[in-house]
């Protein structure tokens, strides 16, 4: 595969073409960042030409996601790809879809079956197969009305809960119940919450020795079996910003898949007119848009849906015990084809909770899943086309009724003038205790009991201080009538933000650069009570560290250095606390896998702040810091530029099964600044190094009501197509947070369009 023969791959975005669906004609604008704008008459053809367009950037995207979502991407990608495939199939994504669909309002339906029908009118519209198809030597799949759904609702599996469980449950046996307790994401056991904004409230602490039951079954489990991620967003109210309009800001951090995520999009009609970050394979927009009236945005919000029981199995596991009597397990076979290899046979086991998703039921215990993401009927698509019109926040808000899929922190501001925050989640009713540790589940005293009702979700419009600022960290206070966190992440990000906001004058693209760390100042503070190192080396690095800004600036040494220091504080930690060794426990197996390198690195400022030395083995932090000094001196990370070590690769799917061609489609990527701790939030995961692997996949600001003055970027480009020149065009202005504009006005997009593709009904 050569450079010509990518660029031959490409579908033609110019030239009328006729599209099976259409009622009436539609014509596509691509603006000069290649970004499609899409102007229908009815609704109908807006989301069927939305659906086509979406093929026509990013089809192997969308299949691949849909795969994935299924249980099929092994299909393609092979055996790497089939723990996380079982995973899918035990969850039984594809009747949890149907059934979804199935309950679906007309409205919602019928979108899905036009933008559906789009899909599948590309796939008929005589365009080259995609580079990706054409490598694999696959055709592509006919889409089906439920799709959409799958592929939502694998974008956001299973995030949060699970994995802190697990971890927790894990290192419980080496550490008992108190020292567990503090295993969780760094916030000095002080959160900052986002309702109200600016409170600081004290955790509310679970009794770890109260889930002893299921704790004891957990450590009876048999051996196993030999064969066997954030966002920031900020509003200001029209008297707070510089404008005297609303401004809406932020940026969505996830892995750095290829292509990205989200793609910029614009869809108008009749009835709406809408422009902002669309999900290659989902109609509508359900994350981050305006509509000329309101614009919203979101950030996950780590409310707990997910709880994890622990079962007791009778000696042939065909029941589970639950309240003293034997209920039967449902079991079905699973067969999941692998490119390259054999296929795969699993058994998935249900009981009255869910399906097992760790253990083997024949040892006489397992954990089962109970999500809200597959338990009950979702009706999230719903929500879809009622936010497209929404003329307000509280119409925006209320549009989003029954939304469950995933948890958000769903933040908007509207032409009137008004600033809000709701909690987008459905969410069970149930004990705190579930938020800690996987719980017994033959007891019946941690089921769920009912739902939070939609009017008690915390909410707040035009707060007294005319600002809200989400991050990740706690929405409210523990302690209320219901249950809704126990992790979230810490909140250096969202006060570093709110101290931004209060400096006169600040723009939105210097918030999103923002490189100071709260986590490096707190090191570099420790280190000034520490004597001098005697290994010259090391005490060259304090010096350094102790003259540092605290910047995760691209061009910092020091920057390094304090990566190096921590790491080699962390790996001390895992270390002498012993949970190093729980690598490779079967509680922390489930597909994509707990690493405790990375999730001390998080509970590490914690125990830095309280100088709480528990889990050190005897020793103190000082002995601990003179030692990752020593490391870190002489590791080679540390004498190199933050921007060279922290270098993101980005890395496209079939690069590792075709890695003759891997350089044409791995987009470069530029030197950049930043980490997990800092606004511009370019994270990694410790345990495999210095590179940013997460990030801000788009950063977007909003002028609410100049609508003209609204700019973006996402890392690569818009298309999703490596012979495209829109693959990777945006890549610098977003590895130094700089923005383009994002085009509303009609006119002045027909004026500065690069292509236009009349679409005809046929």
């Amino acid at each position: 595969m050569t450079p010509e023969t990518l660029r031959a791959a490409l579908p033609p975005l110019t030239g009328a073409l006729r599209v099976a669906g259409l009622s009436e004609a539609v014509n596509v604008f691509r603006d000069p960042e290649g970004i499609p704008h899409i102007r229908a008459r009815s609704q109908h053809d807006a989301f069927v030409a939305q659906g086509f367009v979406h093929a026509q950037d990013r089809l192997f995207q969308m299949e691949l996601n849909l795969r994935r979502a299924l249980g099929r991407s092994a299909e393609w990608l092979g055996a790497p790809a089939a723990e996380m495939d079982a995973l899918c199939r035990r969850l039984g994504m594809e009747a949890t879809c149907r059934r979804d669909y199935a309950a679906l309002g007309d409205e919602a339906r019928g979108m899905l079956q036009a933008y559906v029908a789009g899909v599948n009118a590309f796939l008929g519209s005589g365009a080259p197969p995609s580079a990706e198809h054409a490598l694999l030597g696959a055709a592509p799949l006919r889409w089906e009305a439920w799709h959409p759904i799958a592929v939502m609702r694998r974008l956001g599996l299973l995030m949060g809960s699970v994995w802190f469980k697990l971890w927790r449950a894990a290192a419980l046996p080496a550490l008992g119940t108190e020292q567990a307790a503090k295993l969780r994401y760094e916030d000095g056991g002080i959160d900052l919450l986002c309702i109200p904004p600016g409170v600081e409230a004290a955790r509310w602490t679970a009794t770890l020795g109260d889930l002893a039951p299921a704790v004891a079954a957990l450590l009876d489990r048999a051996a196993p079996d030999a064969t066997g991620g954030g966002s920031n967003n900020w509003a200001l109210s029209a008297a707070r910003s510089a404008t005297g309009r609303p401004l809406l800001a932020g940026d969505p951090h996830r892995l750095f898949e290829i292509p990205n995520m989200y793609a910029q999009g614009h869809i108008a009609c009749e009835a709406f007119d809408v422009v902002g970050l669309t999900v290659p394979g989902v109609p509508g927009f359900p994350h981050f848009a305006h509509n000329g009236r309101v614009a919203w945005c979101v950030t996950h919000a780590f409310v707990d849906i997910h709880d994890l029981f622990v079962e007791r199995f009778d000696a042939d596991a065909s029941h589970h015990l639950f309240r003293d009597a034997w209920l039967p397990v449902r079991r079905r076979r699973e067969t999941i084809a692998v490119r390259g290899d054999k296929a795969r046979e699993i058994e998935v086991i249900e009981t009255a909770h869910g399906p097992v998703v760790v253990g083997d039921p024949a040892s006489g215990t397992a954990i089962a899943l109970r999500s809200v993401q597959f338990a009950e009927t979702d009706l999230s698509f719903d929500c879809l086309p009622r936010m497209l019109r929404a003329d307000g926040v509280p119409a925006l808000f209320e549009a989003t009724r029954g939304w469950g899929l995933i948890d958000h922190n769903l933040v908007a501001a509207d032409t009137a003038g008004r600033i809000g925050h709701l909690l987008r989640a459905m969410v069970p009713r149930r004990p705190r205790a579930n938020g800690w540790l996987p719980v017994p589940g033959w007891t019946g005293a941690h089921e769920w009991q009912g739902w939070i009702p939609f009017e008690a979700m915390p909410r707040q419009i035009d707060p007294a201080d005319g600002a809200i600022v989400t991050a990740n960290n706690r929405v409210v206070a523990d302690g209320g009538a219901d249950y809704l966190c126990t992790d979230c992440h810490p909140p250096t990000r969202a006060r570093r933000i709110g101290s931004l906001l209060a400096q006169p004058g600040m723009a939105a693209e210097a918030i999103h650069g923002d490189t100071l760390s709260a986590n490096a100042l707190l090191l570099r503070d420790r280190l000034t009570a520490l004597p001098a190192p005697d290994d010259a080396a090391a005490a060259a690095l304090r010096e350094r560290l102790l003259g540092w800004d605290g910047r995760m600036a691209a061009d910092s040494l020091a920057a390094s250095g304090y990566f190096a220091s921590r790491l080699a504080l962390t790996r001390i930690l895992a270390e002498r606390s012993g949970l190093g060794r729980l690598a490779g426990d079967p509680l922390l197996a489930v597909p994509p896998g707990v690493v405790p390198l990375n999730q001390l690195w998080w509970t590490l400022p914690t125990l830095l702040r309280a100088d709480d030395a528990t889990l050190l083995g005897g020793w103190s932090w000082a002995q601990a810091l003179q030692a990752a000094l020593k490391v870190a001196a002489v590791d080679p990370i540390a004498a190199q530029p933050w921007g060279e070590a922290h270098r993101p690769r980005f890395a496209h799917p079939l690069g590792a099964l075709f890695p003759d061609v891997a350089p044409l489609l791995d987009p470069p990527a530029q030197a950049i600044g930043g980490d997990g701790d800092t606004v511009f939030a370019n994270g990694l995961l410790p345990s495999g190094g210095p590179r940013a692997t997460y990030g801000a996949l788009a950063r977007y600001v909003f002028d609410v009501g100049a609508w003209e003055n609204s700019r973006w970027t996402v890392f690569h480009g818009a298309s999703g197509h490596p012979g495209s020149p829109h693959y990777a065009d945006q890549h610098a202005a977003w590895a130094e947070a700089r923005l383009t504009p994002m085009r509303y006005g009609w006119e002045g997009i027909a004026a500065s369009a690069s292509a236009r593709q009349p679409l005809e009904p046929g």
